[in-house]
């Protein structure tokens, strides 16, 4: 495979990815609030989660978006977006593993860092795409 077709797939794993967490999160807040990793024994707040589930939604449309038009621009633009969610999501919940369970940590852990490493992995192949869009084929 070409890697405007491993920044496809990539792209549409990580739209699809967020898709799915922002309707979670969105259409049932407590359900989604209720995973021991985003509540992590704090007070439930609805708005906060429909707020999380509704800017999730808005990120996986620019994904989305960078599938179909896979420009130079347009991918890195949708790749920064992620990316400056993904990394600061990150270090925050390392600063917070104190409310996990030894058990509950490796699975956040290794779940965002690698949302970050496949970011940062199609960022670099990013440069082998056109400055100018591409249609998809």
């Amino acid at each position: 495979m070409n890697a405007r077709t491993w920044l496809r797939l990539g792209l549409a794993f990580l739209a699809g990815t967020q898709f799915v967490v922002g309707c979670w999160a969105l259409m049932s807040p407590r359900s989604f609030f209720d995973i021991p990793w985003v509540g992590m024994h704090m007070p439930y707040n609805a708005h906060l989660m429909m707020d999380y589930g509704a800017m999730s939604l808005a990120t996986s449309v620019v994904l989305a978006v960078s599938v179909v038009i896979t420009g130079r621009s347009m991918v890195r633009t949708a790749l920064a977006v992620y990316l400056v969610f993904a990394v600061p999501h990150l270090l925050i919940h390392v600063r917070l593993l104190h409310h996990l369970t030894p058990g509950q940590r490796p699975p956040l852990l290794i779940g965002l860092s690698a949302a970050v490493v496949i970011a940062l992995v199609l960022l670099a192949l990013t440069r082998s795409l056109p400055s100018t869009p591409s249609p998809t084929r």
